[in-house]
């Protein structure tokens, strides 16, 4: 079978890789969609981020639904022909996070398309693959795969509500209308945000956030003084979901956090400086979120019982074979949002 290889920085090549059958209590799902993410971007056009960088070859990819093909011995609530969206996330289940139930922090996790590990963790990005059956997910009829396939960065923004606490009534702004941000904007919405903020640099993002419930999308290049009616006193922003990794972004939003706000920092940008002073004297609450736990089981179901609908967020679907092409669209914020590979 053939998958989408990193080899290097701008080394991006379509060539066979090993299909594996599975053993006891796996299965192998024959992928059918597959969505570029800012991590696959970045092994792509730098050949890794920050310290972690491409050592050997590694197929991309974390974002898959596909179709089971064959069951491992074991395997009962499975069956081949089943529709699944796949969780990359395997933990431990041993390790001291993972006893205490924070299976995102394991301290030996093994999820796909990653080279923190050598030898790397082998991505979805390719004509099959063979999982536990706990990763293999059903979806609904209703679902299509695009959507299925975005199930990994819903739960990673699910994982993010949970961080910030309930948003009911509550006025949150989003910087950063990637898919993530657009996925907060969504989030927020339907977690009963009385108003919601979106910022971006660009049209396009902006013009999909105010789609997905933004009361107020800001253009900060063309209105860099747009968040200025919300900072009135010590500001009226009750959260804040930071989804840029930008600097810029993340200090030019503090003014408009009320005293005792929070802070949820999705992206990741590298080390940045803080108004420290700003955030003691104000009492900001400035929490990390990282992947996803449970949050996937709900991120299908959300799906799977029509509450929440993913179509708008992806805007292009290309063959695999195009990938070099695709991961090059994904790069252009004025046109595209989510960039599926179709398999």
């Amino acid at each position: 079978m053939l998958g989408v290889i990193i080899h290097a920085q701008k080394d991006l090549r379509i060539e066979p890789i090993a299909s594996v059958p599975p053993t006891a209590d796996q299965v192998r799902i024959a992928i059918k969609a597959g969505g570029i993410c800012g991590s696959d971007l970045h092994y792509y056009l730098h050949g890794g981020s920050g310290q972690i960088r491409v050592r050997e070859p590694m197929a991309l990819g974390h974002e898959m639904a596909g179709i089971i093909e064959e069951c491992g011995a074991g395997v009962s609530h499975l069956v081949p022909g089943m529709r699944v969206s796949v969780n990359p996330s395997s933990p431990c289940t041993e390790c001291e996070y993972c006893r205490r139930g924070a299976h995102n922090q394991c301290l030996n996790m093994q999820f796909m398309g990653s080279a923190m590990r050598l030898p790397h963790a082998q991505g979805g990005f390719r004509q099959s693959i063979t999982v536990s059956a706990a990763q293999a997910i059903p979806i609904a009829d209703h679902v299509t795969m695009a959507e299925a396939a975005m199930a990994e960065p819903l739960a990673v923004v699910l994982h993010a509500a949970k961080q910030a606490g309930s948003l009911l009534g509550k006025r949150v702004l989003v910087t950063g209308c990637g898919p993530i941000g657009a996925l907060c904007v969504l989030v927020a919405h339907r977690g009963g945000a009385a108003e919601i903020v979106a910022t971006d640099v660009g049209e396009f993002p902006l013009q999909i956030a105010k789609a997905l419930g933004a009361s107020e999308v800001v253009n900060m290049a063309s209105n860099p003084d747009g968040l200025s009616r919300y900072c009135a006193g010590k500001g009226t922003i009750d959260v804040l979901f930071e989804a840029s990794g930008n600097q810029i972004a993340l200090n030019g939003a503090l003014p408009a956090i009320r005293a005792g706000g929070i802070i949820v920092q999705l992206g990741l940008g590298g080390d940045v400086t803080l108004p420290i002073n700003s955030i003691v004297t104000k009492e900001l609450q400035l929490r990390g979120t990282f992947r996803f736990d449970t949050e996937f089981q709900l991120a299908v179901d959300l799906m799977n019982s029509g509450s929440i609908d993913l179509k708008l967020l992806v805007t292009h679907t290309l063959p695999f074979k195009q990938a070099p092409e695709a991961f090059m669209l994904a790069t252009d914020r004025s046109r595209a949002m989510k960039v599926q590979l179709s398999f």
